[in-house]
């Protein structure tokens, strides 16, 4: 159990942003007229926070299996980074390898990848816990707002918003940690700094640059392929320290 005793520290920022989120979305769907049990039910096996607002729209919406697969699909599309990210550290998780990519969320990925595991810790068992913690706060948190939902009513109008600031917050706490590394090189050029923030700067200019070609209801899908491609062909270069 040492690896769930190191694990418990690193995700209790997770906790509080999951269970404030998972309450926003329990509040959300038993004020729309839904079970209390179905909040917990989707947190349990869709388990990706996003797609899970929406669901409450889509269920509500007239029965259009390909519109939702679709929808999922492009919500979901971001993880196909974070998969090529955790390659080399899920590499040989074996019987760990399935949960932890079913598991693998914006906040998860953030912690295990930056994580350092002991030596004397198994860092697959850690990583479990990692994930294992973060998908019990969100479940919990989704309990507590359909229960609490369920006894009071009030406006959640803007809840939904809540999501926008999640991954805005996400963007600019990978920036501020990636420019915390250049500071700590010392000396720098701008071609360290835009190297250091590729990542970054090329979701902004390909998902802007697709906002304009494609406009505002079409633009995901195109960014999210331009952004992949980049990727895949400088993969070799942020696979080890980009600076």
């Amino acid at each position: 159990m040492n690896e769930l005793k190191a694990a418990f520290p690193k995700t209790i920022p997770v906790m509080f942003g999951y269970v404030f989120l998972g309450m926003t979305y329990g509040v959300l769907m038993v004020t729309h007229g839904f079970p209390i049990w179905l909040p917990v039910l989707t947190a349990s096996i869709i388990y990706t926070g996003s797609m899970e607002f929406l669901m409450t729209d889509i269920l509500l919406s007239s029965f259009h299996p390909f519109s939702a697969f679709m929808t999922a699909l492009m919500i979901g599309a971001r993880h196909l980074f974070y998969g090529l990210a955790m390659l080399k550290k899920y590499h040989g998780a074996k019987g760990y390898k399935f949960y932890l990519i079913y598991t693998t969320s914006d906040e998860t990925f953030a912690v295990n990848y930056d994580a350092y595991v002991p030596p004397t810790l198994n860092r697959y068992r850690f990583y479990f816990f990692v994930s294992l913690l973060d998908q019990l706060y969100w479940i919990t948190g989704c309990a507590l707002g359909a229960f609490f939902g369920s006894l009071i009513s009030f406006n959640t109008e803007g809840l939904s918003f809540v999501m926008t600031a999640m991954f805005v917050s996400i963007f600019m706490s990978q920036w501020l940690k990636d420019g915390d590394r250049l500071k700590k090189q010392g000396s720098y050029c701008f071609k360290d700094y835009v190297i250091i923030h590729g990542p970054q700067l090329l979701g902004l200019a390909g998902s802007l640059i697709c906002l304009i070609l494609f406009g505002p209801d079409r633009f995901i899908v195109p960014a999210m392929m331009t952004i992949l491609v980049f990727l895949l062909l400088f993969r070799r270069r942020y696979e080890e320290d980009p600076v």
